[in-house]
């Protein structure tokens, strides 16, 4: 399959949630910038894997909360596929419980280090272009842990439910320029950071899920994709939650 559609960026895409967006966009036939750290082996995996199937993808190491690094990656990006039409802020970092009489404010910073400060600067490199071009999609990656309200997790809950804010501001912004802004609230989907957890802890979890199981990273793919399509075209400052019903009201 030939890229035709244009170029997507997903940060944090060499392994998880990201690996998983950044081959359901190749195959939607977006050229893919597949962001990574420090995972050089898996980033060139997923991009070995979409050229595999006929479609278009470069790796490009940044850092996403580096102002620099941001300015560079971008700028690498469209040098080398184009203009960014469709931006998915992924990248994550660790995700330690904390109890609040531990809570540090640099344990708040090193969440909104990913989750505000990232997608920030991810958004300014790339809105020149998108409002050039008169169209864009934003589509972040949050988490259904604002509904849930987890103890012990305040500082990854707190810089999560700022995304949702973001979100919600950039789709009234933007959107006169043509530019959707939305936001995928993934639950529980296992993946490589998950490989230690207990089957007591997973079993306890899914119990309280109406469809009695864990998502998969394709099925979140699946959502990011439909977002970033034309037929999402009025789709705008909405969190969409896949977690199997798990927060209903």
């Amino acid at each position: 399959m030939s890229a035709s559609r244009g170029v997507a960026l997903v940060t944090g895409a060499s392994r998880g949630l990201g690996a998983a967006i950044a081959r359901q966009l190749a195959g939607d036939g977006w050229a893919v910038a597949v962001n990574y750290r420090s995972d050089a082996d898996g980033a060139k995996g997923v991009v070995d894997g979409i050229r595999a199937d006929g479609g278009t993808a470069e790796a490009f190491a940044a850092d996403v909360t580096d102002e620099d690094g941001v300015r560079r990656l971008v700028a690498d990006v469209e040098s080398v596929l184009g203009p960014v039409a469709v931006l998915v802020p992924n990248a994550t970092g660790p995700q330690p419980e904390i109890p609040v009489e531990d809570l540090t404010w640099e344990a708040h910073l090193a969440q909104l280090e990913f989750f505000v400060k990232s997608p920030t600067l991810l958004l300014q490199a790339v809105l020149p272009g998108m409002k050039a071009a008169g169209r864009g999609r934003i589509v972040q990656v949050g988490s259904d842990i604002v509904a849930r309200g987890l103890p012990r997790m305040s500082a990854y809950l707190a810089a999560k439910a700022a995304q949702d804010g973001l979100t919600r501001s950039w789709a009234r912004e933007l959107g006169p320029h043509g530019i959707t802004v939305n936001l995928v609230a993934p639950g529980w989907i296992p993946v490589e950071r998950h490989a230690g957890t207990s089957e007591d802890e997973r079993r306890a979890y899914t119990g309280d899920v109406p469809l009695g199981r864990f998502g998969r990273p394709e099925e979140i793919a699946a959502v990011v994709s439909f977002l970033a399509s034309d037929a999402a075209s009025f789709v705008n400052g909405e969190r969409v939650t896949v977690n199997g019903g798990h927060t209903i009201d």
